[in-house]
């Protein structure tokens, strides 16, 4: 196919991106790719990770979603591979920067690969950038109603993976419809990684408002500079202004130097993070002590580690390990560092095993949580980050499945 042809289809997307509402990008993007005999659909992964779901065309029947568990569109996702389906067909996985949204599925005779997946990676830019424009497609992305609360804390937390060349940060938020008192941020910054989990006491709104003045507190300040005994400082000040009567979130505040692999951190009376290296618990990290944020407390000295090239440093609040079957088994640590080493084992991409982490906790209870579960997870590799990229092509998967 003529190279010229596809370039101009490129400047053609780009041109329509400055003015296309969120409910005409399929159709635009469909109509550009029909001028040089591509077809093309979009395919959004849902809030839980469970399904690719098509982006609605008017006047084009919606097709039913995909699992990501047991179909190459799944796997094309999972694995952030290109993988040629039957015959003319190639699913191609959509990122912004590393942050998997969904796939991009071509159709059409000696259909060039690496032109797809150019505009599948453009495409990917195109729906971060326009989603804030309307709410088709976060409606898109869902398969259930969300609640005010979930709907204040998405609106809040950042991508669920960021990569930069030296590491690469990944998130999971469940239940994602209802979650109200966990969050997380990070922040990749020359040779720095900064990273937070909070877990507001309480459900509903409340927690919700209280895990966001928290994390707006905690963002604000390190923007300003402060470090972080400042920033815990700074978030007890926000929550108690705003809950006179006594509000408090658990949270560990971290910073990870990436040229060197120390790390400081303030434990705010939440779980200990873990060590793992080479797929196996090194140690919980047990210092920098405090009470919960919104409970002033000065008696504090930062933790501080030492992490080894390829080291996995996981953040959890409670709702995971604490996660009971009916019979009130709990999941516990165990289960989790022999779930993370397990998929390390697998190659699987930082994002990736957080998916299935989440998952497994879910699966472990066999019903609704009865309390949010929020994973963090930073791996300090080069490889790590090139993992979360998107991979050339593939003509016959090793594996029906990711």
């Amino acid at each position: 196919m003529d190279e010229t042809r596809w370039f101009r289809a490129l400047q053609d997307l780009l041109g329509a991106a400055h003015l296309v509402r969120p409910d005409g990008l399929a159709a635009t993007v469909g109509a550009v790719l029909a001028g040089i005999g591509v077809r093309s659909r979009i395919w959004l992964v849902d809030y839980e990770q469970v399904t690719l779901r098509a982006l609605p065309e008017a006047g084009r029947p919606a097709p039913e979603p995909l699992p990501v568990d047991s179909s190459l569109a799944g796997r094309a996702f999972a694995r952030v591979v290109s993988i040629r389906g039957e015959g003319d067909r190639w699913w191609v996985p959509m990122v912004d920067g590393t942050d998997r949204l969904g796939v991009m599925e071509f159709a059409g005779e000696d259909l060039p690969p690496a032109r797809c997946e150019l505009v599948a990676g453009l495409v990917g830019h195109l729906v971060s950038a326009i989603s804030a424009r309307g709410d088709h497609l976060e409606r898109a992305r869902r398969s259930q109603p969300v609640t005010p609360a979930a709907e204040l804390v998405w609106r809040l937390v950042p991508p669920l993976t960021a990569s930069c060349d030296r590491a690469a940060v990944s998130a999971v938020l469940q239940p994602c419809y209802d979650v109200g008192g966990d969050g997380f941020d990070y922040s990749l910054e020359g040779d720095t990684a900064h990273l937070v989990i909070l877990d507001a006491v309480g459900k509903g709104m409340t927690a919700g408002v209280a895990c966001a003045v928290a994390i707006s507190a905690v963002r604000a300040a390190r923007r300003n500079g402060a470090d972080l005994l400042e920033q815990a400082r700074t978030a007890d000040r926000a929550l108690t202004e705003q809950f006179p009567e006594g509000r408090f979130v658990t949270a560990v505040l971290a910073e990870m130097r990436l040229d060197t692999g120390a790390l400081r951190y303030v434990n705010a009376g939440h779980p200990e993070p873990l060590l793992v290296r080479g797929g196996r618990l090194v140690r919980e990290i047990p210092h920098g002590r405090r009470l919960p944020l919104g409970l002033a407390d000065d008696d504090v000295r930062v933790g501080q580690e030492s992490l080894e090239p390829g080291d996995r440093l996981l953040l959890y609040t409670d709702g995971v390990t604490e996660a009971r079957t009916a019979d009130g088994e709990r999941f516990g640590l165990d289960r989790l560092v022999g779930l993370v080493g397990r998929h390390a084992a697998d190659g699987l991409p930082a994002p990736e095993t957080l998916r299935r982490l989440a998952h497994a906790v879910i699966d472990h209870q066999g019903a609704t949580p009865d309390d949010d579960a929020t994973l963090l997870m930073v791996e300090w590799s080069a490889a790590a980050a090139r993992n979360t990229l998107p991979k050339a092509g593939q003509t016959a998967p090793d594996e029906e499945s990711g």
